[in-house]
Parts: C-alpha cells; sequence; structure tokens
C-alpha cells in the first residue's frame, strides 16, 4: 500500500533524530548511576539524612523514568516497521490497520520529540520548581481581571502535566479579577519549562468591564524563579530587610490562615520584595520568604557576574505598551502571538486553556539556536 510505504519512510526519517537523543541521554552511564543509587538505598542508615534520601530517591525515579521511556520508544519504532512490513507482506487493504498504524506513528513522533525538547532543559535550575508571580499592570480592572485569567491558564497547565500548584500569595484587585499572585508549580523540570513565560503578557479584547464596548489593551508582568532547596550561600544584613507581618487574604479558603501571619519581606538595596501567606505558621511563611529572597537575589548576582545567565530570569521589563514577550488577541481575531521566536498560534482560547506547550517547546528551541531575536509583526507592536 502506498500509505503504509509513505508512513514507513516517514518513520525511517526519525531515525537519525532518534539516535541522536539516545546517544544525548547517555542511557548507559544512567543505568550504571541507577544500580549506584539501588546499592546505596540499601545501605543502613540511608534515611538518617531525610534531605538526601530523597534527593538520591528523585535522582533514581528520574532516571529509571528516562530509560524506560526511552527503551519503549524503540521498540515502538520496531513494532511499527514490522506492522508496516506485514501489512505489505499480506498485501490486504486494511483501512482500519492503516489508521492504527498512523496513530502509533504520531503517538511515537510527538513522544521523540517531547524527549527531545526536554533535553534542552540543561541548565543548572531547569529540573527545579518554578516559582511564578503574576502582578496587573497597565489597565486598571480589566488587567487585574487579565492577571486572573493567566493564573487560570498556568494552573490548567501544570494539571495537564501532572503538576501541582501551591499558592503563596494572593491579593485580590479592587473590583474584579487579581491585582497579584504567587504560587509554586511543583513538578520535574517546572522551571526549565516556564522560564519561557517571564516577561510582560499583553491582551487585546472588547473588554467586558467597557460600557462602550471598546476594545482595549492590558498588560500583567510574570516573575518566573526556580525553587532552589538548598542553603544559598547569601548574606543578608538585618538593617538592608524590613519584615511586615498582614493579614492573609484572598482565594485560599480554608487553606489560608486568617490571623496575621503572612509575611512581607522588603530588600531595601535592590527593592526586591517577596511574599508568603500560605504556611500554616508566620514562621513558616518567613522561612519560605527567606528561601525565595535568597533565590532571587542569587540569581540577580549571577546575571551581574554572567551575562548570559540572563536567561535564568530574563529581562527586566516594564509592564505597558511596547514591553511584551507575548501578545494575545481576542477581538478582533484570535491569535497568540510570541515576539521572541516568531511562534503564533490561532486557536487562542485553548492556549489559554493551558495549551502552551507550543510556546515554551519554540521558547526552548529558540534559545538552543542563540536566542536571537525574531521582532515582531506591525500588529504585534
Amino acid at each position: 500500500m502506498v500509505v503504509l510505504d509513505q508512513m514507513k519512510v516517514e518513520l525511517q526519517n526519525q531515525r537519525g533524530t532518534l539516535d541522536e537523543v539516545t546517544a544525548a541521554l547517555s542511557l548507559d552511564a544512567r543505568k550504571k548511576r541507577i544500580e549506584e543509587l539501588s546499592r546505596a538505598m540499601e545501605e543502613p542508615g540511608f534515611w538518617d539524612d531525610a534531605d538526601r534520601a530523597n534527593r538520591q530517591t528523585r535522582e533514581m525515579k528520574s532516571n529509571q523514568d528516562m530509560v524506560d521511556r526511552m527503551e519503549a520508544l524503540h521498540r515502538q519504532y520496531d513494532e511499527i516497521i514490522d506492522l508496516i512490513d506485514l501489512q505489505n507482506e499480506e498485501g490486504t487493504d486494511d483501512e482500519e490497520m492503516a489508521a492504527e498504524i498512523r496513530a502509533d506513528l504520531d503517538s511515537f513522533t510527538q513522544t521523540l520529540e517531547e524527549i527531545r525538547i526536554s533535553n534542552l532543559l540543561n541548565g543548572p535550575y531547569d529540573r527545579n520548581n518554578a516559582i511564578l508571580r503574576l502582578g496587573a499592570g497597565a489597565g486598571g480592572t480589566e488587567s487585574c481581571d487579565w492577571c486572573s485569567m493567566l493564573y487560570r491558564m498556568y494552573t490548567r497547565w501544570a494539571e495537564r502535566k501532572g503538576f501541582s500548584v501551591d499558592l503563596l500569595d494572593y491579593q485580590d484587585g479592587d473590583e474584579a479579577g487579581i491585582k497579584s499572585v504567587s504560587f509554586q508549580v511543583n513538578g520535574e523540570n517546572a522551571y526549565g519549562l516556564l522560564k519561557s513565560e517571564h516577561g510582560v503578557h499583553r491582551l487585546v479584547r472588547i473588554s467586558p468591564f467597557n460600557a462602550q464596548g471598546k476594545r482595549q489593551t492590558s498588560f500583567v508582568s510574570c516573575d518566573v524563579m526556580p525553587d532552589i532547596e538548598e542553603d544559598l550561600d547569601i548574606q543578608i544584613n538585618d538593617d538592608d530587610i524590613r519584615i511586615d507581618t498582614y493579614r492573609s487574604s484572598g482565594a485560599g479558603g480554608q487553606h489560608i490562615n486568617k490571623t496575621s501571619s503572612a509575611i512581607r519581606i522588603t530588600h531595601f538595596p535592590t527593592g526586591i520584595v517577596v511574599t508568603c501567606q500560605n504556611e500554616r505558621s508566620q514562621f513558616q511563611n518567613k522561612d519560605k520568604a527567606m528561601q525565595m529572597l535568597k533565590a532571587k537575589l542569587y540569581m540577580l548576582k549571577q546575571e551581574e557576574n554572567e551575562a548570559k545567565l540572563g536567561g535564568i530570569r530574563g529581562e527586566v521589563r516594564k509592564t505597558d505598551f511596547g514591553s511584551q514577550i507575548r501578545s494575545y488577541f481576542l477581538q478582533p481575531y484570535t491569535m497568540v502571538s510570541d515576539l521572541r521566536t516568531g511562534k503564533k498560534v490561532s486557536n487562542a482560547d485553548g492556549v489559554l486553556d493551558g495549551d502552551l506547550d507550543p510556546f515554551i517547546n519554540a521558547y526552548l528551541q529558540w534559545l538552543a539556536n542563540g536566542g536571537e531575536p525574531v521582532g515582531a509583526d506591525e500588529e504585534d507592536i
């Protein structure tokens, strides 16, 4: 069958990518590391140091998952080839079987591309959890509503990935929506994937808050940083910070303590402000906020020392017109356009429902190719 032969050629064209990804992942070294960790876990006293034991357990699971996934991909490749050859030998025109092979081939291609992209996540903190802060910018109530839409978008994306989300701080808008929200996305490679989202996001639509039905533009800033668990060697002078306590509020329900346990830390030399209200006690909120402050200061120091590490946090931008990294058009047409990579998606509703992978993958590929600005079309400016 011509259709089967075409699919076989399509699959064989993926062989080079499959071999390249397999070599890049160093599966033999991963298997050796799995054996080392497995022996270590059998040693008495392994769990005496719970933090170290948990790190090594996660490392072992990560390596084992990748080995299993790649071995399954190689088996799938061979099985599809064998199935195509068998159908050609029988000479039957089985459309149902051809459709099944097509589905298997599409699944293989998608999985291979996902693994190839994940292999680009080789930054020092790419495997860490991610902490995001969304802040409404120019646009008033409209921007607060846009902030709530983005918060939903990222939580929906996390759900699709099987990641969990911890709310750290939440401030309602004056009339509607969210003025600011900080949350942590927990999952392997969460920061490596979400670092693409750092910057200003622009929304263009007919505002539901405008009685005249005029098209309005609003902005929300998205700050993304890795959750660095280890104790960073960052010295913070007590005279350089102010620690404020305030009453927790927002969309936390029973999970947010209503006493004055929320913590805000202001670092005077840099102007950095971090907040946390999610933990059960003031002391836990303070510890988390200090951890976030140290991580921000550490990243700032790295950016100052090496310009090439600017990708960890990204360029600081004003939250207004002309500084956006991505534009979301809902009227007069639907389009989401990334101004860095040139990636465009017409299904804006799908993107706002959490389908961010096309933009994330395009960003990682863009970084791998040097990260040169692509520029924007005229309607994006």
